[in-house]
């Protein structure tokens, strides 16, 4: 009888009532239970308690009778109304705390407590009110473990004195999973939107993966989640993140690919898997570690490749498609010097959870890292326009790979002669030592122009710089480039300002004292005015070589102009367009995290524009590698040969590159100098307001006030018509800085009337003398 008596038990026991999914999570996180205590308390794995709140799975036996127990205390101390009743303890259980990032299993998919990987929250600093009534924790769980990044949690005014008195254990595992949810909330308001999220790639572009002193792994994502890593070795990772973590982005462009997971692996992470922490000074010269060493001896036993430039800071691992499906992943090593610290500041250092909030947010407003900001630039421009495209179906219902009209298609095209740099293959007939001149070289640079200050400048009390906001980005936008073509060559060509190429033309009868502004011809103090054909702004002495758009501000200018020769494309567009609009978009978005949002007038704008970057100091940095990636892009389309053993006259691994354009290049550095000066020249005839010193973006006016309205005039609303404008658009300006006019006359006295003002009106502070960084 007492067997038949168990077996009822048991039947019992194994349909024991539980609360609804939601019912359950809403009690363990009105006590300020974390599931790793519940999963302690009930031997199971945390990620078979994310299940059963999650709803994906319900408990067995025996484990179900004691949640079901659990849970039924809970509801005693914590009914249901309270959560609609002010009770500061429900109202801590936000919809941003550990397990609302879990994300559902696609279909097909094994249930939660066989799938791996599970979540967790990302750690931070906050803390939660403890619950009006105190309860003790369940005697079987273990005190949590501390998360690696955790910081130190501060409890909100007044709450030790509202709430009953605990014990130092109950404290400790309170502010712990404050810590968490405070973590979560924070992505989760602050980070990238998971809206419309696309299934294959649920836990974002990328995870930064971190081993504590235990040896467990975990892979901190965008939007606060935290994954349980199972990988024991570097290959089974690779595999992890391909197979199970939901990692990576969906291509940019229905004839592109998607972006392929990235791996930020973190200096224990690096040890965990038998990789330096470090590098030597040798592997530091040589981009890499050896081929010898004992993980990439791993990867190549498990059938992984590792391209040309082997295992350094951004190694791609990959084996071959099979069946059109990419494997391959990035791996990013910050302990390596991947994140320079120009444009990355000290992102190597934050702790895994906020830098995966940095990381993730440049790869969701960009695109995912492929390598510096300049590589990720360039890259980008191929992500939006891929080389080829599938055709229409033939006669057997098949699909080809055909050029895709608008791209720089997939193979690299010559450049004309005047655009290749020095040492470049089609130079190599050159005597040695010869020195191109303009009329033989393209010479399409960013002003570095400065000028002494007349009498009436000299009794004005400042010198304040303004900057354009993304110059090289807004060139870029409306630019005609030539396309997948080789530049062709004529004589005695008519010029036509909408064929991209390079013109060699005499410009040195324009005069700046006579020209016209807006279509109205105006009188200048041109010699107070840099000339807009010349790097230095010097007024050209003969024939030289142009690109378009320099030429095309000439006779824009008023002047006519007979090229004697140039090289043209006639296949061309406006390739630039897309990568102009994705980082504007990226640029004004993370303006707008930092306070500055669009729509402000120019006296909100600076009053915003005050300290903005220490508003949120992971933003800032995300905006300086959004400013990066434009620079650095532009500047990838002319990359000149790197390392010893390059020698003049032979070719460099960058020339094998479609996106190897010195000629788009030329283009865009023209445009952003004409711009500058095209809006200079609208102030001077204006306003008879000259700027004293120009480098790249910023120029420097002498003024009677200290900001930068006291230069730019602004009435009713509106500036000079054609002019500068303060704003956070790119192609607007914002304040760069202001020194006094004394300081300007005392550095050019100690250190050369040559010094560019622009360089050093930021802060004041003379590192070296101009030429000399």
């Amino acid at each position: 009888m007492s067997e038949l008596f168990e077996a009822v038990e048991a039947l019992i026991a194994s349909a024991s009532p539980l609360p609804p999914p939601a019912e359950r999570k809403r009690l363990r996180q009105a006590h300020g239970l974390t599931l790793d205590q519940i999963a302690g308390a009930l031997k199971v794995r945390r990620a078979t308690v994310s299940g059963w709140e999650n709803g994906k799975t319900e408990p067995r036996p025996p484990e179900r009778e004691a949640y079901a127990h659990l849970l039924k205390k809970l509801a005693e101390l914590y009914p249901a109304h309270s959560a609609h009743s002010g009770d500061p303890a429900t109202a801590a259980a936000t919809p941003a705390d550990d397990t609302s990032a879990t994300v559902p299993a696609p279909s097909g998919a094994a249930p939660a407590e066989e799938r791996t990987p599970s979540t967790r929250p990302a750690p931070d600093a906050a803390a939660m009110t403890p619950p009006k009534t105190p309860a003790p924790p369940l005697a079987p769980v273990a005190e949590p473990r501390p998360q690696a990044t955790a910081r130190p949690s501060s409890a909100r005014p007044g709450a030790q004195k509202s709430a009953p008195q605990k014990s130092a254990s109950q404290k400790s595992a309170l502010q712990q999973a404050a810590a968490r949810k405070a973590a979560a909330r924070k992505a989760a308001s602050s980070g990238p939107t998971s809206a419309g999220v696309d299934p294959r790639f649920e836990n974002g572009p990328l995870a930064v993966v971190d081993a504590d002193r235990d040896g467990q792994v975990l892979a901190y994502c965008v939007g606060g989640l935290v994954l349980d890593v199972p990988a024991k070795s570097l290959p089974s990772l690779v595999e992890w993140a391909l197979t199970e973590a939901g990692l990576g982005a969906p291509r940019l462009n229905g004839s592109g690919k998607d972006a392929d997971p990235l791996l930020v692996l973190t200096a224990s992470a690096c040890e965990r898997y038998g990789l330096p922490d470090r590098l030597t000074q040798e592997e530091r010269l040589a981009g890499r570690i050896p081929d010898s060493h004992k993980v990439v001896k791993q990867l190549q036993r498990s059938d992984w490749q590792l391209t040309k430039r082997g295992f350094g800071p951004w190694a791609r691992i990959y084996r071959p498609a099979e069946g059109g499906r990419r494997q391959c992943v990035q791996l990013c090593i910050p302990s390596w010097d991947a994140l320079d610290t120009r444009h990355w500041d000290g992102a190597a250092q934050l702790p895994p959870a906020e830098l995966a909030r940095l990381l993730g947010t440049y790869a969701q407003r960009v695109m995912t890292p492929r390598g510096s900001t300049a590589v990720t630039g360039l890259e980008l421009m191929t992500a939006l326009h891929p080389p080829t495209r599938a055709s229409e179906p033939d006669a057997d219902g098949r699909r080809h790979s055909e050029h895709n009209p608008g791209s720089l298609g997939s193979r690299p095209v010559d450049c004309a002669p005047c655009e290749a740099p020095d040492g470049h293959p089609l130079l190599a007939d050159l005597p040695r030592f010869h020195q191109r001149g303009p009329a033989e070289m393209l010479l399409e640079e960013a002003y570095d122009w400065a000028r002494p200050l007349t009498d009436e400048e000299c009794l004005k009390r400042y010198v304040v710089g303004i900057d354009v906001n993304l110059a090289f980005g807004a060139a870029a936008n409306g630019a005609v480039v030539g396309l997948a073509c080789e530049p062709v060559h004529v004589k005695h060509p008519t010029f036509d300002p909408k064929l991209p190429g390079s013109w060699l033309v005499d410009l040195s009868h324009v005069d700046l004292s006579h020209v016209l502004v807006a279509k109205e011809w105006k009188h200048l103090e041109g010699d107070l005015l840099p000339s807009p054909f010349t790097p230095r702004g010097d007024r050209p002495e003969g024939p030289a070589w142009y690109a378009t758009p320099t030429v095309a501000y000439a006779v824009e200018l008023g002047y006519d102009v007979a090229p004697l020769e140039a090289y043209v494309r006639p296949t061309s567009g406006r390739y630039l367009d897309s990568w102009y609009k994705r980082l504007r978009d990226a640029y004004v978005a993370t303006m707008a995290d930092l306070g500055v949002p669009e729509g402000l007038t120019p006296e909100e704008f600076l009053t915003a524009m005050d300290g903005y970057k220490q508003r949120d100091a992971e933003m800032a940095v995300v905006l300086s590698a959004i400013k990066a990636t434009v620079k650095g892009g532009i500047g990838k389309l002319r990359e000149r040969p790197r390392g010893g053993g390059w020698r003049p006259g032979r070719p460099w691994p960058a020339l094998s590159r479609p996106t190897w354009r010195p000629d788009i290049r030329a283009a865009v550095i023209s445009r952003a100098r004409v711009n500058m000066h095209r809006k200079m020249l609208a102030l001077a005839a204006a306003t008879g307001r000259y700027p004293v010193a120009i480098l790249s973006d910023c120029a420097v006016y002498a003024a009677d006030g200290p900001s930068p309205l006291d230069v730019l005039p602004h009435q009713g609303g509106k500036t000079v018509p054609g002019s500068f404008r303060l704003g956070v658009l790119p192609g607007m300006v914002k304040h760069e800085g202001t020194q006094t006019t004394l300081w300007a006359e005392e550095v050019r006295e100690r250190h050369g009337q040559d010094l560019n003002l622009a360089r050093y009106i930021k802060d004041g502070h003379i590192t070296a003398t101009d030429g000399g960084e």
